[in-house]
This record gives C-alpha cells, sequence and structure tokens, in this order.
C-alpha cells in the first residue's frame, strides 16, 4: 500500500509549484475522497490528454483544428495580442473590453536554454501579420528578462511590415505603497505614466 501513495506523491511533484509535501497532501486527499470523485479528476485529464491540440492559427489550446476566439466573427481582426503561453489568454480575456484576436508564441527567447526564434511561433506570427488584416500587435510577453528580448526581437522583425507594434505597460499594483517597489518596476511605471 505504501508503494501506491510514495508513486502518486512522485507523480504529483512532476507538477509546478508541488513539492513533496503538498504533493503528500494531495494524495492523501485524493486517496479520501469518494471514488466517483476521484475517478472524474482522472478521466479529465485523460480526455485532455486525448482531445487537447492547438489552435492552427493562433496557438492557443483547443479541441478543435480552430480555437473558439480565432472563429469567433466579432473578435476585433485588426490587434493581435502575443502572448507567451495559453494560459495567458486566459488572465487577459477577463479585462472587459478585450476583443482582440491573440497569437502563443509557445515560449519566450532564451538562447541560454537553447529557445531561439525559430523554436517559437514567431514566424507565423509575422505571417498572419503579413497577411494584411492586422493593424496592430500588441506585445504582452512577461514583464521579464526573457518576455523583454521576446518584445524586443518582436518588434525589430515586424519593423519592415508598418503595423502598429505596442507594449502593454506595467508597473505599480493597485492597493501597493510606493516605498516597497524595487527600481525596475518603479522605473517602468513612470515610464507608462499617462495623462489624467
Amino acid at each position: 500500500m505504501h508503494g501506491i501513495i510514495d508513486d502518486l506523491i512522485s507523480e504529483l511533484t512532476r507538477l509546478p509549484g508541488i513539492g513533496r509535501k503538498t504533493a503528500q497532501r494531495l494524495a492523501f486527499f485524493i486517496l479520501s475522497m469518494p471514488d466517483a470523485e476521484a475517478l472524474s479528476i482522472a478521466k479529465a485529464i485523460e480526455r485532455v490528454k486525448e482531445k487537447a491540440r492547438f489552435c492552427s492559427r493562433c496557438f492557443n489550446i483547443t479541441e478543435e483544428e480552430v480555437c473558439n476566439i480565432c472563429s469567433d466573427p466579432s473578435r476585433d481582426r485588426s490587434r493581435i495580442c502575443v502572448v507567451e503561453e495559453p494560459s495567458n489568454i486566459l488572465v487577459i480575456e477577463r479585462v472587459k473590453g478585450m476583443s482582440c484576436l491573440y497569437h502563443v508564441l509557445l515560449g519566450a527567447l532564451s538562447p541560454i536554454d537553447g529557445i531561439t526564434p525559430d523554436k517559437l511561433k514567431i514566424q507565423e506570427l509575422l505571417e498572419r501579420v503579413r497577411g494584411g488584416e492586422v493593424h496592430e500587435v500588441i506585445l504582452a510577453t512577461n514583464p521579464n528578462t526573457k518576455g523583454e528580448i521576446t518584445a524586443q526581437y518582436i518588434r525589430e522583425i515586424l519593423a519592415p511590415t508598418g503595423v502598429r507594434v505596442t507594449r502593454i505597460a506595467y508597473g505599480l499594483p493597485m492597493g501597493s505603497d510606493i516605498e516597497f517597489a524595487d527600481e525596475v518596476t518603479l522605473g517602468r511605471a513612470l515610464e507608462g505614466r499617462r495623462e489624467l
């Protein structure tokens, strides 16, 4: 009995952000769940692994050839928001008034880790922009070194197309105190200032 619990704990620690202690708690929670609930989780994992694929246009996760965002005729097709991962779309979609299309890079540039432009979906983005329907590309890569390098590279590669390239603003979160902000965050907040 102890072997199968240890196996489950080991498998759970493979998930991001799950350490050994959390994996132990989850394993024992799963063990205490009614069979139907535990099997429902297992079946959901199995279904997503069988049916999930990347959208042929934007590389979001979908069950179809083209995702529901790309196939939605009410979307603003003149704007593409570029993100690193499909999970980023979920966050941006919560913002009211954002009704653009997306393009998922499936990572960020990191030459040290062997992530070069050919490993990301940058060429596919360039092809979409060259289609002529896109007027603005919003770069929503993460505000870290890899995200900044990626945004800069994409800006340079899109420059000859004449499309407007913008970068999301970032800085101080609402409810925080300036005295606790680091220099980079405060610097970005000052750069992204706007008129009131």
